[in-house]
């Protein structure tokens, strides 16, 4: 079985910044695409950023600019740095990654971490 953790969330003012790190553990053959998303109260889960296996790069249009995804591949984790936070990107954020295990093809998801933006 396969497991994401995400941490890094929290409440931050206008303006800021906050990292979030996403770790997957468990029988990983390897790690494909990784990807942010994330859920307000009331509206749909949306993508917020995306990289592949090759470190190719998608934003949601909402936070190019401000938000950064990457990887480190040796730790099986993927980060989001997210700068010049505003109130409406508050919203609980989920990691998401295709893994291969010893068993199957298969994509997961994080708990969340909630990330609130507000003065």
């Amino acid at each position: 079985q396969v497991q994401l953790v995400e941490s890094g969330g929290g409440f931050v003012q206008p303006g800021g910044s906050l990292r979030l790190s996403c770790a997957a553990s468990g029988s990983i053959v390897k790690i494909y695409a990784m990807g942010w998303y994330r859920q307000a109260p009331g509206k749909q889960r949306e993508r917020v950023a995306h990289i592949t296996s090759n470190d190719s790069t998608h934003y949601a249009n909402s936070v190019k600019g401000r938000f950064t995804i990457s990887r480190d591949n040796a730790k099986n984790t993927v980060y989001l740095q997210m700068n010049s936070l505003k109130p409406e990107d508050t919203a609980a954020y989920y990691c998401n990654a295709d893994v291969q295990s010893r068993v199957n093809m298969s994509a997961y998801w994080g708990q969340g971490t909630q990330v609130t933006v507000s003065s």
